[in-house]
């Protein structure tokens, strides 16, 4: 009896929790590991705009694209990582819907050839013809009424000197917003669908889907390389303002930086003043956050488009990565559930006033942003003191 009151006092002077039996780790599974080791394939894609390669010399992403090449391969590893496959990784390539989209994309170089028995350049050249097949593939514009305006002033821009037309010269001028001229019809590019990653057993192709709304009033969905062809076999044309060509004959576009501010109601979000995702994107941002109220990524909520930059020959997921480090310190630290009950945190929002974000992205293209730090206190870039 005697020891147990003794022992009963030792266990109540224990304050600090010190005799407290340590508790036991959660058992790791297979399946555990499996996720884990798919979701820092899918980090990747989302930092760097691309699958990892299983033949690079880094090392770290020859890992991870050694990895990937495991998943595909075992069809039972597919089907337990589908709801985290946000890219859609996973997907399996659809077959070729016609010749000419086998040929485009030739992804077991099979028509390699090293013997030139295959060159044709010295025979006559014979233009190709696809209106008819194009033609068939084209459909009414049902919102016509709101692009016709447009192409009524391109074309008095035209007549009145304010725009040219110039010979297309490459595919990175196929962005949202441009205007082109294919068989004496004008067309404008309204929307660059997200990038499609189609993966082979010999390399990655990656096309976008566009919409194309021509000045008859029809419209199509055929793929940026797809117009790209059409454009250099036809002869066609660029409309570019006069008084600004070299941004569209000597610049890439590379992407889009854009900011977004969440329209959720959830109290502990909706408290939070300048809350503000940093993201990147290839193609128009309405598009990519058009279900946004469904997805995790956007705080399951609409939300709104704060402002976007255009950026040129820059990589663009390096830049919207070094915004990311700069506002580190002030990364929203929350976690939500999405539709499937798995939990979610969001990386990409920050709590930081619109007009440091600006200035932010002025100080990177300056090159200017290593002599500057984020003070969350006074919430301002500061200079660092080792500058």
């Amino acid at each position: 009896m005697v020891e147990h009151d003794a022992f009963q006092k030792l266990l109540d002077s224990d304050l600090d929790g010190l005799l407290d039996m340590p508790e036991k780790p959660k058992k790791v599974t297979s399946s555990d590991r499996l996720e884990r080791a798919f979701l820092e394939i899918v980090e990747f894609r989302r930092t760097y705009g691309r699958l990892p390669s299983p033949t690079t010399r880094a090392i770290s992403e020859r890992k991870l694209g050694a990895r990937l090449d495991g998943i595909f391969a075992d069809d039972d590893k597919i089907q337990a990582l589908k709801h985290l496959d946000e890219f859609g990784l996973l997907d399996v390539p659809e077959a070729p819907r016609s010749i000419d989209e086998l040929l485009e994309h030739d992804p077991f170089d099979l028509l390699g050839d090293e013997t030139g028995i295959m060159d044709v350049s010295g025979l006559p050249a014979r233009k190709q013809r696809f209106e008819t097949e194009e033609v068939a593939r084209r459909r009414p514009a049902e919102d016509f009424a709101e692009f016709a305006p447009m192409f009524q002033q391109k074309h008095a821009e035209l007549r009145d000197g304010a725009s040219e037309l110039l010979p297309y010269s490459g595919m990175q001028h196929i962005v949202p917003g441009a205007f082109f001229v294919l068989n004496g019809v004008m067309l404008f590019v309204a929307e660059v669908g997200e990038t499609e990653y189609k993966k082979s057993t010999v390399r990655e192709n990656k096309r976008e889907r566009l919409r194309c709304v021509f000045e008859n009033g029809t419209e199509s969905r055929m793929y940026r390389q797809s117009l790209g062809i059409r454009l250099a076999d036809e002869d066609g044309q660029i409309v570019v303002p006069r008084e600004q060509p070299e941004i569209l004959t000597d610049d890439e576009v590379s992407g889009y930086i854009y900011v977004l501010r969440s329209r959720s109601t959830d109290p502990q979000i909706a408290g939070i003043t300048d809350l503000h995702k940093i993201g990147f994107s290839r193609g128009p941002v309405e598009t990519r956050i058009r279900n946004a109220d469904k997805s995790p990524t956007y705080l399951m909520a609409p939300v709104d488009v704060v402002a976007t930059y255009r950026v040129y020959n820059t990589r663009v997921s390096v830049l919207e990565n070094l915004l990311h480090r700069v506002f580190a310190d002030v990364r929203l630290d929350l976690t939500q559930v999405d539709k499937t009950g798995r939990n979610y945190d969001p990386t990409e929002w920050f709590v930081v006033p619109r007009n440091v974000i600006d200035q932010a992205i002025d100080l990177i293209i300056s090159g200017e942003i290593v002599r500057y730090i984020y003070n969350a206190d006074i919430r301002r870039l500061v200079e660092r003191r080792d500058a």
